[in-house]
């Protein structure tokens, strides 16, 4: 006759749970290639709160397309007294800028990953460095891609230094300086940057506080030197000068032709000399 067979002894239920910490270090970091500041436009974000009436043909006849200056001056973002520099870079750029270069690394690293175990844990990082104007063709995201002008806040030389949170010990202090040093070749940070393929601005290395260029860019390139340059902005090169030269000359001929054109009555004909000018004329 067969015997029952003991029944095993209950494993032990209890989930086991590591225990982890989170460490933060400063980084530093300097600028290879020129960073171009690409915050939404103020006129873009109010018509996408809020679209704007669509403009008859006289409307749009007095009506510029393109401020310059002013598209320069909203391209950047900016922070709030008191800090040490105008000019600043969304934090969650750096954090994107690590995890997507762990894509291209080496071994079994997700970039998901990446980003649950590290974090920069502040909204905007001060950026130093000396804003200039930079006009370039680009195309829009239509379905026909039209070519348009596009205005933006460029730094030819800058540097930024930031922290970085990260749990340990899945990550150290050596890993997160590697996967920075990598998101500077591989990556970089702003518009028109090397990840998009076709650009290659916004890349840059990791350094030491008292590395001399980030201590001269640094020094040459705080709050006071922004705010005057964003106030009086620079060409960064020669095809920029040539536009905005001729953007404002163009702007004034207008303005003066359009001030020159004798207005129209109701019937499109222009409005007719009264009695007494008449009268005046003839006496």
């Amino acid at each position: 006759m067969a015997t029952k067979k003991a029944a095993p002894e209950a494993a032990d239920a209890s989930i086991l749970v590591p225990l982890l910490s989170q460490k933060r270090i400063s980084v530093a970091i300097c600028g290879q290639t020129p960073l171009i500041l690409n915050r939404l436009a103020e006129k873009a974000r109010q018509q996408l709160l809020l679209p704007s009436l669509r403009k008859n043909s006289a409307e749009r006849a007095v009506t510029l397309k393109h401020e310059p200056i002013d598209e320069f001056r909203s391209a950047a973002y900016v922070l709030d007294n008191p800090s040490d520099t105008l000019l600043c870079v969304p934090g969650g750029a750096i954090k994107a800028a690590m995890a997507d270069a762990a894509k291209d690394l080496p071994g079994k690293v997700a970039a998901a990953q990446i980003g649950r175990l590290t974090t920069v844990p502040v909204e905007m990082v001060g950026v130093y460095g000396i804003p200039k104007i930079l006009m370039s063709v680009v195309r829009n995201s239509d379905i026909n891609r039209t070519p348009d002008i596009r205005s933006r806040c460029i730094l030819e030389r800058w540097c930024l230094v930031f922290p970085v949170a990260f749990i340990t010990p899945n990550l150290s202090d050596a890993a997160i300086v590697r996967l920075l040093a990598a998101a500077g070749m591989i990556r970089g940070i702003g518009d028109f940057r090397v990840e998009k393929g076709a650009g290659s601005y916004g890349q840059f290395r990791v350094c030491d506080p008292d590395d001399e260029e980030f201590v001269e860019i640094r020094k040459q390139g705080g709050r006071k030197v922004q705010e005057q340059a964003m106030h009086e902005p620079l060409a960064y090169n020669a095809e920029t000068q040539e536009l905005l030269s001729w953007f404002g000359e163009e702007v004034q001929r207008r303005r003066q032709q359009a001030a020159d054109t004798p207005k129209k009555g109701k019937r499109g004909k222009a409005d007719a000399p009264d009695e007494s000018e008449l009268a005046t004329e003839a006496a």
